[in-house]
């Protein structure tokens, strides 16, 4: 007997006036606050520039890649979806529209438009409405957030195609909430609601009106300035919502649920649920804004100028923080400085160091002498990806006598690769054996995604996770070369973590340390705030440790 599937309703996010007001933290909220009104939710973004993924795009101008289970690379904003929500996210629920034109010519190269002319309506905004689709039946509600801003030409065939959704699926079954950004000019004392009014009347030109408006602002809206824009806007003043800056992202549910805008959601969507259990989100902002410790951590980057590069990471810090009931005060110090500067300056007030991953050389001696620094003083550390890769190539050079080690990414030369590119590698999920090599597409050998490991007892890994076999999230090219596995061992090095096989190494570890560990995966993708991840807490702690000795 075939299972129907239950009907799920849909929520299309847009912004206004100006890009970076938090459309993605504000569907992450929308989707929590719906979780505690016990309702399932899944989520999409849909993205309108041209790459097919984030995958080989500068941190610098898009932000941090984030990595699901099934290896794909996406928007940083599936890791808020991820982080506030229990949605399962993958390749399905992020489009960019190169990936919808990709497929659109394919599609034509092969003849399935019959010879016909092949147009953005209707088929671009029809492999668009194709992808939402995608979410039926798999939740009660598919929250979907377009990225850009109204006006962007390349975002007008996703507006377009949301338009038609509408028409398509029903009114009762859609809801398009629209965040836009309400100034307030500190010299007139003013809040001014005409970039609003624009706004919207820039998205009903397209043929939407709004049913919500979040309003991005820095004070609260009175009844008045709401009044007002409803007026406008053609909006209902109860579905005229603040979107105040608040202290912590992790307020954001809060704040809306106060606001009203889950009761409004509900409504308009003619949902029924029982009253919203928000207490663990209470405790959670409880923690965050009343800690009892005080911890310090330096972020060894190269990309520390736009923290966004490190989104998951700092909150992963901070989930750490809270499961120690403690501030993580965050250091972002550029690995290039280290190698010019004083080490013992930059890093001597701090009680943890981490070294996050990266690609390329720049900055990657300045790693290794945190790393070092770390080491020798007896100061908590906690590699990840390059740095973890780092850390082996400072072990080998500083403690097992290769002097000339490095990473076949850096030296191509170097006798002592203790990193080097695999040029074959079994998929255990898939029964695939990847074959690679240095000509090979950057954004084709990465080993992505989900992937087993075991635990070795009696570590610090084995400490912090408390079982034997862990599934962590991949997003690299290079590997621990098992050729020099015995001699490192033989000098001290702690392989705490390896492939079901034996022949990936995923954590090393230094036993004569208060707490050092490094792993080949990202934990920062796995954490959230209500379930901390465990290294990350175990990092922290050691952190606390730490500060109480000084």
């Amino acid at each position: 007997m075939e299972i129907e599937k239950k009907k799920t309703k849909y929520i299309f996010i847009t912004g206004g006036v100006l890009s970076s007001l938090g459309k993605g933290l504000a569907a992450a909220a929308i989707g929590a606050l719906l979780e505690c009104r016990g309702l399932t939710i899944t989520m999409q973004k849909l993205d309108p520039y041209i790459n097919v993924d984030p995958g080989t795009m500068n941190p610098f101008q898009h932000g941090e890649v984030y990595v699901t289970d099934d290896g794909a690379e996406t928007d940083l904003d599936l890791g808020h979806y991820e982080r506030y929500t229990s949605a399962k996210l993958g390749q399905k629920h992020n489009f960019t529209s190169g990936r919808i034109y990709h497929s659109v010519i394919t599609k034509e190269r092969r003849g399935e438009y019959n010879g016909g002319t092949v147009q953005v309506i209707p088929h671009i905004t029809d492999e668009i409405k194709k992808a939402i689709h995608g979410l039926e039946g798999e939740a009660d509600v598919a929250i979907v957030e377009i990225g850009g801003t109204i006006g962007d030409i390349e975002g007008q065939p996703f507006i377009e195609a949301i338009r038609q959704f509408r028409l398509d699926v029903g009114r009762a079954d859609t809801l398009f909430i629209h965040v836009t950004w309400v100034p307030y000019l500190k010299t007139a004392g003013e809040v001014k609601t005409k970039p609003t009014q624009h706004s919207v009347k820039e998205l009903r030109a397209i043929g939407i009106q709004p049913d919500i408006l979040l309003c991005r602002t820095a004070v609260e809206l009175n009844k008045g300035l709401k009044q007002k824009i409803s007026l406008f806007c053609n909006v209902p003043t109860d579905a005229v919502i603040t979107a105040r800056d608040v202290d912590t992202i992790y307020e954001v549910p809060l704040h809306f649920h106060n606001e009203g805008l889950d009761t409004k959601i509900l409504e308009l969507l003619g949902v029924w649920t029982g009253a919203p259990k928000i207490e663990p989100w209470q405790e959670l902002v409880r923690k965050l804004k009343a800690p009892m410790h005080k911890v310090t951590i330096a972020i060894i980057g190269k990309y520390v100028d736009l923290t966004e590069s490190y989104k998951s990471l700092h909150e992963s810090l901070v989930h750490g923080g809270v499961a120690n009931d403690s501030q993580v005060d965050l250091v972002y110090i550029n690995a290039e400085e280290l190698e010019s500067g004083d080490v013992d300056e930059l890093l001597a007030d701090v009680h943890g160091i981490l070294v996050p991953g990266g690609f390329g050389k720049r900055g990657v001696e300045g790693k290794i002498l945190a790393i070092t620094y770390a080491r020798e003083k007896k100061i908590p550390f906690f590699g990840i990806c390059l740095g973890m890769q780092m850390a082996v190539v400072e072990f080998a050079r500083n403690v097992a006598g290769m002097s000339k080690a490095n990473s076949a990414e850096f030296d191509k030369d170097s006798k002592a690769q203790v990193i080097y590119l695999m040029k074959e590698w079994f998929d255990p999920r898939t029964g695939v054996t990847h074959v690679r090599d240095e000509e090979s597409d950057i954004g084709g050998t990465m080993r992505l995604g989900s992937y087993p490991c075991e635990i070795t007892k009696k570590t610090f890994a084995d400490k912090a996770y408390g079982c034997k076999k862990i599934d962590e999230r991949h997003r690299h090219r290079f590997e621990f070369n098992p050729e020099f596995r015995d001699k490192l061992e033989k000098k001290g090095l702690v392989i705490s973590g390896t492939s079901a096989d034996n022949n990936l190494v995923e954590i090393v570890e230094i036993a004569d340390h208060p707490w050092f560990l490094a792993c080949q995966f990202h934990p920062e993708f796995k954490s959230r705030p209500m379930t901390p991840h465990p290294l990350f807490r175990d990092f922290i702690k050691a952190g606390l440790e730490y500060a109480g000795k000084e």
